[in-house]
């Protein structure tokens, strides 16, 4: 439980957010107040578990992200129109992208370029017309050189294709600046890579926030009898923008902030700013993000093994990184500002992170509130992985909520 002096230290916003949590029953059901091992546990379901129940900007796939429900929730009873929520292990950007669509400022950082790539653009999108017209000024009809191993993915004149948007795209863009169109081309061809339907350039294999190796793509390629088909990458393009943008763009919001930054260094971010954190940060080894990312890293011209993101083994060295994460929250955030730290869960409950993150805080200037668990029924589509709906899965998400105080 919170010590007596954090317990003192609160808001009044705090006790009422915390009394919400008790008294919620949306879905039905009341929330389970649990003491267990010296922490309050907040049980409930708490957002709806349909899989796209959101704004149509959000249908980027990315390992391991958590559903746009979880900081709508956050951001709706904990912000005001205009403040400032910010998210340092940003991922494809939901938190940031959400707190756009609610009026709020998005303050946003991940380690990997890449999540800047895919974030940026769908906060300031494009209309339809000028992608159209941007794909047809692209020279898809002169391709560049092509690795040859690719073709275990991609039909020789698909492949063509993309060589050449990848070459055109490193031409123009300037990442200190880019053109809005440019940038939401890349995002869109970065999404279509790899996947199990006709929607990708690729024949049948995993989605783009998991490209399996060449080797491992071949012997898919062998077992399925099947060949790269010629996909029209430009049309491919356009049809994911269409479904992109069909619930229109992010309404007028305060300038967001992006950046390549390591989250216990958010040198963009000055002191006592940012009103809302919420986060998530690597689950020790679980995901590999360089590897995963492999392809889509070659597409944007990142080099993978320079990409530094965590993936710590140790208990011991994810408890420091923590530690280190929420020293640097401790000075963004204002006084009163709230942190919600999504944790899920690990080997198969073995290890509760969400105790480490408890332990990591101590001494800091934060009032420890509690764990809140939204507990669900398994909805996500796994059937590339041989798993049915509704089978397997995590089905919760461990969210450590804190203070500023």
């Amino acid at each position: 439980m919170p010590t007596a002096s954090c317990d003192a230290a609160r808001a009044p916003a705090e006790d009422a957010f915390l009394s919400a949590l008790r008294a919620f029953d949306a879905f039905g059901a009341p929330t389970a107040v649990v003491e267990e091992g010296g922490l309050t546990y907040f049980v409930n379901e708490y957002w709806t578990s349909a899989q796209r129940a959101a704004h149509s900007l959000h249908e980027i796939s990315y390992r391991a992200c958590f559903k746009p429900q979880l900081p709508a929730f956050f951001i709706e009873r904990l912000t005001q129109p205009g403040e400032t929520v910010c998210d340092p292990f940003m991922g494809r950007g939901t938190t940031p992208l959400q707190a756009a669509l609610m009026g709020r400022r998005a303050v946003g950082s991940d380690a990997n370029p890449l999540a800047l790539m895919l974030t940026r653009p769908r906060l300031r999108p494009p209309a339809l017309e000028d992608v159209a017209a941007r794909l047809a000024e692209a020279p898809l009809s002169t391709g560049g050189v092509a690795p040859d191993e690719l073709l275990a993915f991609y039909h020789p004149e698909t492949l063509r294709q993309l060589c050449a948007l990848r070459d055109w795209l490193a031409a123009r863009l300037s990442e200190a600046a880019p053109d809005p169109v440019d940038d939401w081309i890349r995002m869109v061809a970065l999404n279509r890579l790899t996947g199990h339907s006709a929607g990708f350039f690729s024949v049948y294999t995993l989605p783009p926030n998991q490209a399996v190796s060449v080797k491992a793509q071949l012997k898919i390629n062998a077992r399925r009898e099947q060949t790269p088909p010629l996909r029209d990458v430009a049309a491919l393009i356009f049809k994911k923008s269409r479904a992109l943008l069909a619930d229109g763009a992010p309404p007028p919001a305060p300038p967001a902030h992006f950046a390549v930054a390591d989250a216990a260094r958010l040198t963009h971010v000055g002191d006592n700013t940012v009103d809302l954190v919420v986060t998530s940060p690597p689950f020790l080894d679980i995901v590999d993000y360089r590897a995963d990312n492999w392809l889509r890293n070659w597409f944007a011209g990142i080099e993978t093994e320079a990409v530094t993101i965590s993936q710590l083994r140790s208990l011991d060295a994810w408890s420091r990184m923590t530690r280190s994460v929420f020293q640097e929250l401790a000075r963004v955030l204002r006084p009163g500002g709230a942190v919600a730290y999504e944790v899920g869960e690990v080997r198969n409950g073995g290890v509760l992170l969400e105790r480490l993150v408890w332990e990591a805080m101590a001494g800091l200037p934060f009032a420890r509130l509690g764990v809140m668990v939204n507990r669900q029924s398994f909805t996500k589509t796994s059937n590339c992985w041989g798993v049915a709906n509704n089978a397997k899965g995590v089905n919760s998400n461990r969210i450590v909520l804190a203070r500023r105080v």
